[in-house]
């Protein structure tokens, strides 16, 4: 043991005792609560003191591998993502008195934690119990848990019996997607998608990564082709929606919105948004008041808070001024800082004169 730390001191020690440690590996898996890898990508989070950082995203094994490196920023290794900066202890620079020997990597990863995160679940954590280089990187396994039924519908179905070689360029199509590196990615995922046209996942990143390149059309077909390939999918719905809304194509986003939340209606406040605008401008009142309300019964966090300023204005439409400042005043509690608090602030006024006064004649 004593010759074997022996080898890793001399390995990563360079230009004297003044220098330390320049690179570990850590490595390990994610599974579901049945023991078998998510179908997704999951994104692999490094907590410390309470600060999150992006590590790595898992492979269709539900993999993943990342190295830290002193002075640098997280590299890819294996399987790995790239992460974002890291914390400053592991960016300082080396020691260079003669006397000291330091560990600024594994001294910043003491107290640290590994979650995974994917939406509809919730994760276990794995602590990073690593004193020196000589330790071992691999953490085990993160264990998944669906927080609800939108576990199941966030990810797909399909995925299960894509073959290897579809597999492998879904992988390496990941692999860019986090290096940003849009058109690898949309030349990978498209030999995935095209050995195995069932793999809704990989149409749905395929998606991700037109929108990425300002193709827009592409986005939708790509999209589109998930939700036909698995309906049960929810993320192509989401997107879908989300485009549909900032489109003002009412019409498409109502249509997704409530497809989305026929799946699942219990954990997707931002849906019942999107509905509620979407009815609203297609003149359906009753129909966008029923929205908000749920989407605000819905959003037990208070997470979207526009959905008090949407319900506020519908309720004026609806001359119930009362209730309206309510939701109103909810909105700016919530919001104080929104661009349009000032408008808001200035209407809760005049719903107060009203209220004083009687409505308008």
């Amino acid at each position: 043991m004593r010759l074997r730390a022996l080898v890793i001191f001399l390995t990563v020690v360079s230009g004297g005792w003044g220098q330390s440690e320049v690179s570990f590996v850590i490595s390990g898996d994610v599974r579901l609560e049945d023991g078998t890898p998510p179908p997704d990508a999951v994104q692999i989070n490094r907590v410390c003191d309470g600060h999150s950082f992006a590590a790595a995203n898992t492979d269709t094994r539900g993999h993943f591998t990342f190295s830290l490196e002193s002075g640098h920023q997280m590299t890819e290794t294996a399987d790995a993502g790239v992460g974002t900066p890291q914390a400053s202890d592991v960016s300082k620079p080396i020691n260079q008195t003669a006397s000291q020997y330091t560990n600024p990597i594994t001294t910043a990863l003491r107290g640290c934690e590994l979650q995974a995160v994917l939406s509809g679940f919730r994760s276990e954590s794995v602590r990073l119990s690593i004193h020196d280089t000589s330790d071992d990187g691999r953490v085990g396994t993160i264990i998944l848990h669906p927080l609800s039924r939108s576990g199941a519908l966030t990810i797909s179905a399909t995925t299960a019996a894509a073959p290897a070689a579809a597999r492998k360029a879904y992988d390496k199509g990941m692999e860019w997607i986090v290096k940003e590196k849009w058109d690898l990615a949309e030349s990978e995922l498209t030999k995935a998608v095209t050995i195995y046209p069932k793999f809704a996942i990989a149409w749905y990143q395929l998606g991700q990564v037109r929108q990425k390149r300002n193709v827009p059309a592409g986005a939708l077909e790509a999209w589109n082709e998930a939700r036909k390939q698995d309906p049960k999918y929810i993320k192509p719905y989401e997107s879908l929606a989300a485009v549909a809304d900032r489109q003002g194509n009412w019409t498409a986003a109502e249509e997704y919105s409530r497809a989305l939340l026929q799946l699942d209606p219990e954990d997707f406040a931002g849906a019942y948004l999107i509905n509620a605008v979407a009815n609203a401008n297609l003149n359906r009142i009753d129909a966008a008041e029923l929205a908000a309300r749920d989407g605000l019964r819905v959003d037990k966090e208070r997470k979207v808070p526009r959905l008090n300023y949407v319900l506020g204005l519908l309720l004026i439409h609806k001359q119930q001024y009362a209730e309206s400042a309510k939701y109103l005043r909810a909105y700016l509690e919530l919001a104080p800082n929104a661009r349009d608090a000032a408008a808001v602030r200035e209407q809760v006024a005049k719903l107060d004169r009203q209220a004083q006064t009687g409505p308008p004649h």
